[in-house]
């Protein structure tokens, strides 16, 4: 017999997610806040907390204080790196990400990746634009998903 296990959009109403989100390029990370709040909102979560931090660099430390607190269903993770003329991109990006996956895999909850790598600013705000192309509503998603996959099917 095969079960086939996946997860939903449809959490309980009930649910509380974390934002951590990096205030380093706002004009990117703040439409990503605007499209995962209204993914979040059609999806019927009303209990939602914010937390801004100085950058991307910082989201891991802020992600996993959020998530060990025990009081989210889910974190997600918004950020903007985007390439300039040195290596820092590529440190950022690395520690951003590798350290995202470490607090998912350690406090056992979601951390949804909403932290976009991009090359040049117009990459990044088309990426954060408000339409269907928009990472932050791409990670709340992912979040909601993984909540209902671990609470109702794999937990």
């Amino acid at each position: 017999m095969t079960r086939i296990l996946e997860g939903r959009l449809s959490v309980s109403p009930h649910t509380r997610i974390a934002i951590a989100v990096s205030r380093f390029n706002a004009t990117i990370t703040e439409p990503l806040l605007t499209g995962a709040r209204r993914v979040l909102a059609q999806h019927g979560v009303a209990d939602l907390d914010i937390a801004w931090c100085p950058g991307a660099f910082e989201l891991p430390l802020l992600a996993s204080r959020m998530a060990q607190s025990g009081r989210y269903a889910a974190v997600i993770a918004l950020g903007a790196v985007i390439r300039g003329e040195t290596y820092h991109f590529e440190v950022i990006s690395n520690a951003a990400v590798d350290g995202l996956q470490q607090v998912a895999l350690t406090a056992g909850i979601p951390v949804a990746l909403g932290v976009l790598t991009a090359d040049t600013l117009e990459q990044a705000k088309a990426r954060s634009a408000p339409d269907d192309a928009n990472k932050g509503a791409e990670a709340a998603m992912a979040a909601l998903e993984m909540v209902s996959l671990l609470e109702n099917d794999v937990g």
